[in-house]
């Protein structure tokens, strides 16, 4: 009879104890702080809709949760203000100057990062300039011009000047270019391709996560921009966006905090809806933009 040896078994050596204890004590110490970041941030989000489904005499007081739950509060906010008018002109004042911003500060954009030529870095630091420059600075003489072409009580002093780009949007499309290759924009040189044919053949298809990025950059600050429509559209009704209705709301329905609050949450809704869509595209764009000189 054979006799069957078995293998010996090999003893792997028993990690330490201490740093298993420190690893899981530093996963629990992360994840505890993102945690209370993100409860930070999402409670008062929470408390704003449950304001909402309150009823106006519970509404501010010292509960927290609705005795009652009032869902209409949200059909009546279009009963007593023309949110639907107000959403159009909103959605019509970000689309377009979204658009005509990203349609001018992406030819500058590149012409800054990838053609070089005498002055391009002091036109640069003039774009630099301008971003800093607060817009109240220039506001008299503009409203002065736009008052004198008969503009004024329009979105359209909103809407021409982003025809002319942005600082902000140059800036960050800028500095996203720098993180493309030249080697590619030279490939298409020598294949015959001029500077516009290279810049949509070949720079807008790498740089989707930057324009996205600058684009939503745009969109949500035309769509919070309160101060523009205030100052040109405050004498028509008919033309003013959801920052300034939900202002006058405010002011005209002051005791119906429930109302009040339902209308803060039908304007928000857009953003999230779009930003959960769009976050991927967003966070590339920000993380593969560069700080490159």
């Amino acid at each position: 009879m054979t006799a069957v040896l078995e293998a010996p078994v090999r003893m792997e050596p028993a990690p330490d104890r201490r740093v298993r204890r420190q690893k899981k004590l530093a996963w629990i110490a992360r994840h505890s702080i993102a945690i209370a970041i993100g409860i930070m941030f999402v409670t008062p989000v929470v408390y704003l809709v449950l304001l909402s489904l309150m009823t106006s005499d519970q509404a501010l007081t010292s509960d927290y949760w609705p005795n009652s739950w009032h869902p209409e509060n949200y059909i009546r906010v279009f009963e007593v203000t023309p949110l639907p008018r107000y959403l159009l002109n909103t959605v019509v004042y970000a689309v377009t100057s979204t658009a005509l911003v990203l349609l001018s500060s992406v030819p500058a954009a590149y012409a800054l990062a990838k053609l070089k030529f005498r002055g391009s870095n002091a036109l640069f630091l003039l774009v630099i300039c301008v971003m800093m420059l607060p817009p109240q600075v220039v506001t008299v003489p503009l409203y002065l011009m736009w008052a004198r072409y008969g503009l004024t009580g329009s979105l359209w002093p909103l809407i021409i000047p982003a025809l002319f780009g942005d600082a902000f949007c140059i800036f960050l499309l800028r500095q996203f270019l720098l993180t493309i290759p030249t080697e590619y924009l030279d490939a298409a040189r020598v294949d015959g391709c001029g500077e516009w044919r290279t810049l949509l053949r070949v720079v807008l298809p790498m740089a989707r996560p930057g324009i996205a990025a600058a684009g939503l950059f745009q969109f949500f600050y035309c769509w919070n921009d309160y101060y523009g429509p205030l100052l040109y559209t405050s004498e028509n009704e008919s033309a003013w966006t959801l920052s300034l209705g939900l202002a006058s709301f405010h002011s005209v329905h002051h005791v119906d905090w429930n109302l009040v609050t339902a209308a803060t949450v039908l304007a928000m809704a857009p953003l999230i809806v779009i930003f959960f869509f769009a976050q991927r595209a967003f966070v590339q764009g920000i993380t593969l933009t560069g700080f490159k000189g």
